[in-house]
């Protein structure tokens, strides 16, 4: 990823450093803090609301200066970075912290400290496939995947039943659970993708099919940072995850404590899967 919001040369005065006249009289500080997002929605749209508004982060950047005191630069610097990773779009920050007036005991022009931080959201994946040689598919598709996901888990194959559709093969399903610096549409096109090029098409509902993958959960829906979108392209949670076996009993099975939003509740996947029919699910 090439394209980058840089935002140099924020300035403000804190009261960080390890001497008491640093806590007592302040310093000035000085914090660059560059951005790495997809440009090309903003860019071919002209539309604010897809680009970053570097105004606020500018507003982060001096609310962490002039913020409670901190005995080194590093955090300060820390706290920049993870305000700016929990913008939406925003896959990796760099940060630099400038203390031009550091009491260094010799003559100097800056002590600067910079830190590069990537976003990792958890994901939860699920894949299917009942043409061909579906588990050596599947594994390639997971291969194929990339620098999309990072640290993949994956759970064991199983073997299902088809869902509705016309008489088919059974199906051999398996769920990964990663984490991405993708944002949640960008993340289901590098799945679409993957699909595509491993021959999905998309012609009879519920038919047979060399690759299925789905986006199941994106974020953490225990501590309240899943994210929830339905529109025309990307509903999140997945609508009908809570009820299908072969997606909660491998997921369970990677993830004992997973947990999955249906609709306000945040319900153990445990308690989801003892409440579904999931006799047919056999492992491969």
């Amino acid at each position: 990823m090439s394209d980058r919001i840089s935002l140099l040369g924020v300035r403000a005065r804190g009261f960080h450093g390890v001497l008491a006249d640093e806590k007592r009289d302040g310093r000035d500080f000085v914090v660059d803090v560059v951005l790495h997002v997809d440009l090309a929605p903003a860019g071919t749209t002209d539309d604010p609301a897809l680009t970053i508004n570097y105004a606020e982060v500018g507003a982060d950047v001096v609310r962490r200066i002039e913020g409670p005191s901190l005995d080194l630069i590093e955090s300060l610097a820390e706290q920049v970075a993870a305000d700016a990773l929990v913008r939406p779009g925003v896959r990796a920050v760099e940060v630099t912290v400038h203390k031009p007036s550091a009491p260094v005991g010799v003559p100097f022009g800056d002590v600067a400290v910079t830190i590069e931080r990537t976003r990792a959201v958890p994901v939860v994946i699920a894949l299917g496939a009942n043409l061909g040689d579906a588990p050596r598919t599947l594994q390639s598709a997971i291969d194929d995947l990339g620098d999309a996901v990072q640290s993949v888990r994956r759970a064991p194959f199983v073997s299902t039943d088809p869902v509705g559709g016309p008489d088919q093969p059974r199906y051999t399903n398996t769920v990964v659970l990663a984490t991405t610096a993708l944002a949640p549409h960008e993340l289901l096109a590098r799945l679409h993708a993957v699909e595509a090029r491993h021959g999905r098409v998309r012609e009879v509902r519920w038919g047979a099919r060399t690759l299925d993958l789905d986006l199941i959960q994106y974020g953490d829906p225990a501590s309240g940072t899943d994210v929830r979108c339905d529109d025309s392209v990307l509903t999140l949670p997945h609508p009908r995850a809570h009820e299908r076996g072969f997606v909660l009993q491998p997921w369970s099975r990677v993830d004992p404590d997973a947990v999955l939003r249906v609709g306000d509740r945040v319900v153990p996947v445990t308690e989801l899967l003892a409440g579904v029919d999931a006799s047919d699910v056999e492992d491969i």
